[in-house]
């Protein structure tokens, strides 16, 4: 009796150590989301300079080798004659608003669908916007930049991401204005936003960049597959406002700094009578 006793014992521990250990949610691969512990300030002592010396979990933002963000320059990007067609397959799915401090999150709860690189599956997860833009195309900077993060069941991460310039208002944004209006100065708040479809979301187009790198905020995990829309869509002055003055003080302007690109393949995928 004690054997079987000891054996179901065992049977359960083993049990809860796999559902920790093997749960697509890794705290490894999760951005993080307290808002205390960084900061954008140039020259802080929790600025974009420190982050990797300022936790040991941290530590891939100083010493990694495949960083994000970077910047797409013509004399190093490469052509790829074969275009491949992102693979999407987005559904509408409860979501909830969350004012992390350093950024406005939109996290979706339950399956908001996928997408398919390489055979991989990567279920969407949650989406986020920094202004101005992380990446940049030939050293210019854009105002906002949207990120779509993605995880397998491997916790492989990839992230889409949409560059946006200031003229006609984003439809999306303007869905969530008021639950983003209702989150200023109230930090860490949840806010409840029913379903929302990603499909919604702009971001069709015939040209995108494809690297590897980084997540942009600690613990800047490495291995994340970069794909970036090449068509620029637009947002209101009074959108970004709003996303700023929603944030902290120091996230206002919530962009990390361009990183070394290190010889990195970095590739653009068109489809023909695009790539002329």
């Amino acid at each position: 009796m004690k054997n079987m006793k000891s054996n179901s014992i065992l049977a359960v521990g083993f049990l809860l150590f796999m559902i920790i250990f093997s749960h697509p949610l890794s705290t490894q691969a999760q951005e993080v989301e307290d808002q205390r512990g960084f900061d954008y300030l140039r020259g802080s002592m929790l600025g974009p300079e420190k982050w990797g010396a300022m936790r040991q979990e941290w530590s891939m933002c100083s010493h990694g080798t495949m960083q994000s963000p970077i910047d797409m320059s013509s004399q190093r990007v490469e052509m790829v004659g074969t275009f491949k067609k992102l693979h999407r397959n987005y559904k509408p799915c409860n979501a909830t608003i969350l004012n992390r401090g350093h950024d406005i999150m939109l996290k979706w709860e339950g399956d908001a669908g996928l997408i398919i690189i390489n055979g991989t599956e990567y279920a969407l997860k949650q989406a986020h916007w920094h202004s101005p833009s992380e990446h940049t195309i030939n050293g210019r900077s854009y105002d906002m930049e949207l990120h779509m993060v993605h995880l397998s069941i491997d916790n492989k991460i990839a992230v889409i991401a949409v560059l946006y310039r200031i003229g006609e208002p984003s439809n999306f944004l303007s869905k969530l204005a008021v639950n983003i209006s209702s989150m200023i100065d109230q930090k860490g708040m949840r806010e409840h936003s029913g379903i929302i479809d990603p499909r919604e979301i702009q971001m069709r187009s015939r040209r995108y960049y494809r690297y590897i790198g980084s997540l942009t905020v600690p613990p800047c995990t490495e291995k994340v597959v970069w794909t970036i829309s090449r068509k620029m869509r637009t947002v209101s002055i009074d959108q970004v406002k709003l996303l700023r003055e929603a944030v902290n003080d120091y996230a206002e302007h919530n962009a990390r700094p361009i990183q070394p690109d290190n010889q990195r393949d970095i590739l653009l995928y068109a489809q023909p009578q695009e790539s002329k």
